[in-house]
């Protein structure tokens, strides 16, 4: 774990300059007097303007008599209301001047830190920027405020704007006013020098230096840290970076991206940088070697270089990046990169960015729903239960269908895969190798390649693997992830969860490993985002087997997302006593099976049940005396594979061996692990949504469940004849639409499937998403829509056939219509129809829809298309489908015993339906009416070879028992 340093420790560090150099001041520009002229206009006009306008107009904000009694009996009139407005806005004038006094003298002085005036938080930081504004010419302006010293000016030299925040911390800014002393004696030798024509404003003897710091131990320099020490805030580390980013190191590499810092890397520093390992003059240091000098020397000629944005580098280190991915000529991404978040366009159009940039939650949440749908599909068919049989799914509305679109867009379904492949790779590797699994506190996504943040050095990691930035870091590039096959042993680091995303890099957070509680701070609202993504993810996601996620605190309950994984508990008490059994539970199981940890138990082949992670999450901030129980509860949590993540309101959590903060504005901070990401986020509205997804595909639900209505019916008469036709059920063919020319012609057939299979609406994401999985920009996206508006034409009435509804999706015409859309049209008319009241019209529908079925959905579709189908149910709902009109008209024939004509439909739906066991015991019960054992048997025989080594499904042996009681001896006879 990352070792901890106050700042205090650090900032008072004796520096080792031999020669202390004064502080290079730049100096004043017209613009510098020009922003005081308008701060001494803005000043007096509030200082003095303000009180004679307020005394001229509507007098002194006192009364002439004091007679409480009096004014509470007074009517309460205009003229009333004004004087009370007219008391406030004295009130605040008063508040202001407070405030300009206050920075005044701070700001003279020179010394200390400003005082803060009690509810006065805007108002001291506009008069702080007025009076630094103001002293911007004189002596102490120049370190008074560096941000709004460097606002407009024209830099000289190498010398870059500072981006640190305005409004500094307590710390920056005493250690900012102790330097105006400094500052001010430096002027009259800076003047000096100006008439020696000196034209650089750098020179290279009076720039700072710092070499970067070998790792003591597990602890890896930062630049966060470096900041901290040197400047008295962390937040600037980005200062650091912008002088030194894509400078040539002594090394030969570069710092990229802000993801990599290395122990002898120079880093230029900014001109108020002070003690520490700084070096100022390397000509002069006797305490730096003649070698670091020269380095030093030459790193300073690299400095005059463009500056690019970045971010700082952390202990839980960032990998280094890759190049952006290229584009090619059609405006989309090239394939080159599997695990990085798929690209997404410049607008959301309406859809929660929350979720389209949190591509493994959102490939858990979309697997997961797809799995309870089909799951309630298979068992309203095997149930059999009258008007739920071929219940169709419900289709989303609002909030819901956002959420669905967010979900479809977003995920990233093969960076799940790669990422689950890789790690039970490793462990299937190392179980080989008879070596444990190291301890990763976290992992990295990025460009493709997988990182590994271990605890400890752990030796040479086996093949493919290579090592890292050092011995405590392991990488996997993404070519060599794909080589991995799916390997029967068990997820080696299931609590890993994504926590957000720095410079395009993903970081994943092992919850069970840290030693002791992760602790998060903020607003509760902020909180609760991030504890909703968090639960979301490790209820839902891919590369885990077994786990116990624990709710406390949780305003909504999560648990209809996964009921076997997550547990919601109502306060604390109850979480305390669960986890003191769970404690000495696991405590004592390790002890029996001689274990030093979960992680020696995971090793070797399919051990899936045992030693599965507990991860407590508890949102609520617990009192001090439930703190103290969870901090010694978690104290040896780690190598039981129990992980706890914890809200607090202050920040200051007992056993919190990594603190993290997330702020309003969606960064999660976590200054002693050097990181600040963007938090991936699951807010109350889409949390409600994605909740509402999975209630409604619950396969429990009682009589108020979905109905199995189509979507869309067809008008089935002559007068209903379409203008366009398709066939998707087997070989995709159009009728009624010349075909495209050119390499155009298959992805218009492939966009048009889509929407002919959610005649709800197509959101333009989801499509652009299906299409080009890896992004696609928004005029390649707009012109297809164009090209199939066009293709498709429109209707005798002008109206178009490809049209847009009120949210903006894409929607197709009545006369637009599918071979699905009849099939299911077909049944619907002959269950619950016109075919309920007339069996002859019931026999002819359903016989019409049968010969409609000529094999699987979109037979004969090209290699590498059509993969979204992966994410749809319809490839469960066509089968379900099928088999239920194969059985209704099978039950039609046998109605008036006419065994063949059920047997043909029957056969005809198992084309379709191989594997409906429905099928299997009618076809069996039709063969039994011909009173045939030899063909009987025949049929048995071809049952038990299509059942493979699972055998015979129960029910239908039991059917066999009943229909051919020898049917064992026949069929062994037979084979």
């Amino acid at each position: 774990m990352p070792r901890r340093r106050s700042s205090s420790s650090s900032s008072s560090t004796a520096p080792r300059n031999r020669t202390p150099q004064p502080v290079r001041v730049r100096r004043r520009t017209f613009g510098d007097f020009v922003k005081a002229f308008f701060a001494f206009v803005a000043l007096l006009v509030l200082l003095v303007g303000v009180p004679l306008a307020l005394a001229m107009t509507a007098g002194w904000p006192f009364p002439s008599t004091f007679e409480p009694m009096e004014w509470l009996k007074q009517d309460i009139s205009v003229s009333t209301f004004l004087s009370i407005l007219t008391f406030v806005v004295w009130l605040a004038w008063a508040q202001f001047t407070a405030c300009v006094l206050v920075e005044m003298k701070a700001a003279l002085s020179g010394v200390g830190v400003p005082g803060r005036v009690p509810g006065a938080g805007p108002s001291q930081l506009l008069a702080r920027q007025l009076v630094a504004a103001l002293l911007l010419v004189g002596a102490t302006a120049a370190s008074f405020t560096p941000g709004l010293s460097q606002l407009g000016q024209s830099l000289e030299g190498n010398q870059r704007p500072t981006v640190a925040a305005a409004q500094q911390t307590p710390g920056f800014f005493a250690q900012q006013q102790e330097q105006a002393a400094d500052a001010a004696a430096a002027l009259a030798e800076q003047a000096s020098h100006t008439e020696a024509g000196s034209g650089s404003a750098r020179q290279q003897g009076d720039t700072k230096f710092y070499r970067i710091q070998p790792p003591e131990g597990r602890h890896h320099d930062s630049l966060w840290e470096i900041a901290e020490r040197h400047l008295g805030d962390g937040r600037r580390y980005k200062e650091i970076f912008e002088l030194n980013k894509d400078r040539t190191q002594p090394d030969g590499s570069k710092l990229s991206e802000a993801s990599l810092i290395r122990p002898g890397w120079i880093m230029e520093m900014p001109g108020d940088a002070r003690g520490g390992d700084l070096v100022e003059m390397p000509d002069e240091a006797p305490a730096v070697s003649p070698e670091v000098q020269q380095q030093i020397h030459d790193y300073a000629r690299t400095g005059d270089h463009a500056q690019g944005s970045g971010g700082g580098a952390a202990q839980v280190s960032v990998p280094e990046q890759r190049p952006a991915p290229a584009t090619d000529d059609a405006g989309h991404r090239q394939p080159d990169q599997q695990h990085a978040t798929p690209a997404h366009d410049s607008s959301s159009f309406g859809l929660p960015e929350a979720l389209l940039a949190a591509p493994l939650l959102a490939a858990g949440l979309l697997g997961a729903l797809g799995h309870r749908r089909r799951q309630a599909l298979w068992q309203s068919a095997l149930a059999g239960i009258g008007g739920r049989r071929g219940m169709e799914p419900p289709t989303p509305a609002g909030d819901a269908q956002d959420v669905q679109d967010a979900l479809l867009v977003g995920a990233d379904p093969e960076g799940v895969r790669l990422l689950d492949r890789s790690l039970r790779g490793l462990a299937a590797s190392l179980a080989a190798e008879s070596r444990p699994l190291p301890t990763v506190y976290a992992a990295w996504l990025t460009s493709g390649d997988l990182h590994l943040q271990l605890a400890q050095p752990a030796g040479k990691p086996p093949t493919p693997w290579q090592l890292g930035q050092d011995e405590t870091s392991w990488t996997l590039a993404k070519d060599d992830a794909g080589r991995y096959e799916d390997v029967d042993t068990a997820a080696p680091y299931p609590g890993l969860v994504s926590l957000g995303t720095m410079d395009d890099s993903r970081l994943l957070l092992n919850l069970e490993s840290v030693p002791g509680i992760v602790s998060l701070s903020g607003s509760e609202a902020d909180r609760a985002a991030v504890f909703a993504s968090v639960a979301a993810e490790l209820a839902t996601n891919g590369w885990s087997d077994r786990m116990t996620i624990t709710l406390v605190g949780f305003g909504e309950d999560l648990t209809p997302l996964a009921p076997n994984r997550l547990r919601h508990l109502d306060d604390i008490e109850a979480l305390i006593e669960t986890m003191e059994a769970e404690t000495r539970q696991r405590r004592g199981a390790l002890g029996a099976a001689g274990h030093d940890s979960v992680l020696t138990g995971r090793t070797g082949p399919a051990r899936h049940t045992r030693w599965a992670p507990h991860l407590v999450l508890l949102a609520a901030a617990p009192s001090a005396e439930d703190a103290v129980t969870l901090a010694e509860l978690a104290a040896d949590a780690g190598r039981l594979g129990i992980g706890y993540l914890v809200g607090t309101d202050s920040g200051d959590l007992p056993g919190a061996a990594w603190e993290m903060e997330i702020t309003g504005e969606g960064k999660l901070l976590a200054p002693l692990l050097g990181l600040e990401l963007d938090a991936q986020l699951l807010p109350a509205a889409q949390q409600r949504a994605v909740v509402e997804l999975f209630v409604d595909a619950d396969p429990d639900r009682g009589p108020d469940g979905p109905a199995n209505t189509p979507p869309f019916l067809v008008d089935i008469s002559e007068q209903g004849r379409p203008a366009v036709y398709a066939r998707l059920v087997g070989p995709y063919e159009i009728i009624g639409l010349d075909t495209p020319d050119g390499e155009r012609s298959a992805l218009l057939h492939e966009a048009l499937a889509l929407l002919l299979l959610h005649r709800e609406g197509v959101h333009p994401r989801v499509l652009s998403s299906a299409l080009w999985p890896r992004g696609v920009t928004d005029d390649v996206r707009e012109a297809l829509v164009e090209r199939l508006r066009a293709w498709l034409g429109t209707d005798p009435d002008g109206t178009p056939r490809l049209g847009t509804d009120a949210t903006g999706r894409l929607t197709l015409a009545k006369s637009v219509v599918s071979d699905l859309d009849v099939l299911r049209s077909l049944y619907y008319e002959a269950t619950q129809g016109r075919g309920v009241d007339s069996r002859a019209v019931r026999g002819r529908l359903l016989t019409d829809a049968l010969v409609l079925v000529r094999g699987p959905l979109l037979a004969d579709r090209p290699e590498g298309r059509y993969r979204w189908l992966t994410h749809e149910i319809v490839d469960a709902q066509l089968p379900l489908l099928v088999a239920d009109t194969g059985l209704a008209l099978s039950a039609f024939h046998m109605e008036k015993n006419r065994a063949e004509k059920a047997i043909e439909a029957i056969d005809a739906a198992l084309r379709t339906a191989p594997a409906d066991e429905r099928l299997w015991n009618e076809l069996l019960r039709a063969t039994h009416a011909l009173d045939d054992p030899a063909r009987l048997t025949a049929l048995a025989a071809d049952l038990v070879g299509r059942s493979g080594a699972r055998g015979l499904p129960p029910r239908t042996e039991a059917l066999l028992d009943e229909l051919l009681p020898a049917w064992r001896d026949a069929v062994a006879a037979a084979g």
